[in-house]
């Protein structure tokens, strides 16, 4: 195959893993955030640091603590040598707490990178190594929500529209 094509179809597949991955975090589908994985791979969430496993279920407990989370992807840098390669996904995550004993509820945001060691195994790319780090971060309280009750709110679940087909 053309060296140019393989790159772009292995850039594409690179990105593809971690729209997956958020995908999978804001619908709470882990097996989708598995396949996202190598079974051998790790994880360093600076909370968690370990295999995929022992990721997803922190990850499951924490999450449940909100009441949605959003998290949207912008520039993606991908370096490739052969089977392995380093990609580096900017994201803006929001998680939302809900209100609590007279708080109103707060909306957690942070500009993060995530840092992979992908390795393509069996002609599937996978994250083989991932570290997240924290550009930035702030919390702002909900004064006032803004959309009304005609507009359908998502899920996280598979109940959300996005898994209808």
């Amino acid at each position: 195959m053309n060296p140019t094509l393989q790159f772009l179809l292995d850039q594409s597949a690179i990105r593809d893993v971690h729209v997956r991955y958020c995908r999978g975090i804001d619908r709470m589908n882990w097996d989708l955030v598995r396949s996202c994985y190598h079974p051998d791979a790790t994880d360093d969430h600076g909370g968690y640091v370990g295999g995929v496993e022992g990721f997803i279920t922190w990850a499951k407990l924490l999450l449940a603590e909100f009441e949605s989370t959003t998290h949207f992807t912008g520039n993606q840098l991908v370096e490739i040598d052969g089977d392995i390669a380093w990609a580096e996904h900017y994201a803006r995550a929001y998680h939302r707490r809900p209100a609590r004993s007279g708080t109103p509820a707060i909306d957690l945001v942070a500009n993060v990178r995530y840092v992979d060691r992908m390795e393509r195994r069996r002609g599937e790319w996978r994250i083989a190594k991932r570290v997240l780090t924290v550009d930035s971060d702030r919390a702002d309280p909900v004064i006032e929500l803004y959309v009304g009750d005609n507009l359908k709110r998502s899920r996280r679940d598979r109940e959300d529209p996005s898994y209808r087909r």
